[in-house]
């Protein structure tokens, strides 16, 4: 089963070359057949310049650039559009995720009872390095918000790394989110339409370089709108969407 990853990268300069060697070493030595997508959205900074000087150290690397619309979730969305494999990840460009974890994901996927695996830094095993208490506080909040609404046991919604085969991607398109709310679509969108998943711990590191994309007061109304949508879609589609056995 071939692996996709889908980074989308914004002025990640200071970052990027960690990331990509830290995450195509693991890959290759755990011979997992894979291409690294990077979808460069329109940077301002030398991040293009940087992908395209690395390429020829990470063969499987493939690199895209969303000159507009921009935000987060259009790009995740531009890589969406564009992936090679047969299931597909989505990491940050910031190394907080961790390659280790995405083979655990893999492995996970492989065995072929689940169409996705989500990750979860609150469950046992889970972890947390230098979270913000702030963003901490409203994670928690937005995320029981969203177990109570939607009537799921999952904690982690909002935690954008995640693993999807193909299929659950074409099914549960075409995706609305431009920005950060996106994380939350693609995974209660995936279990309300009846794709089965797994949650597994994962851990979280903070940034070394560069500056935090997320701007928490710009995204409340915009998680409440999908959230709105996937309430209305699971209480009131009568199963119309939901994934055909």
């Amino acid at each position: 089963m071939k692996l996709s990853i889908v980074l989308p990268a914004y002025n990640e300069e200071g970052s990027i070359i960690e990331t990509l060697t830290t995450l195509y070493s693991k890959l290759n030595e755990e011979k997992i057949d894979h291409e690294i997508l990077v979808v460069n959205d329109n940077s301002k900074d030398n991040t293009l310049k940087v992908l395209t000087s690395i390429k020829e150290q990470i063969p499987t690397l493939v690199v895209h650039t969303n000159y507009g619309p921009n935000g987060f979730g259009y790009a995740i969305r531009y890589g969406l559009e564009r992936f090679q494999g047969d299931c597909v990840a989505i990491m940050m460009a910031d190394l907080s995720d961790d390659p280790s974890d995405l083979v655990l994901f893999y492995r996970r996927l492989c065995v072929g009872d689940v169409d996705c695996v989500f990750g979860s830094r609150f469950i046992k095993g889970g972890k947390l390095v230098d979270y913000p208490f702030v963003k901490l506080i409203i994670n928690r909040i937005a995320n029981l918000i969203i177990q109570i609404a939607i009537g799921i046991k999952y904690n982690d919604a909002t935690n954008a790394f995640k693993l999807y085969k193909r299929n659950v991607i074409n099914g549960i398109s075409p995706l609305l989110s431009p920005h950060f709310n996106l994380t939350i679509e693609l995974s209660l969108k995936s279990i309300i339409r009846g794709y089965a998943y797994d949650v597994i711990p994962n851990k979280w590191y903070n940034r070394k370089e560069g500056v935090s994309k997320l701007k928490i007061k710009e995204m409340g109304s915009r998680y409440f709108f999908i959230l709105v949508y996937c309430f209305v879609e699971k209480y009131f589609s009568r199963g119309d969407y939901i994934k055909k056995i």
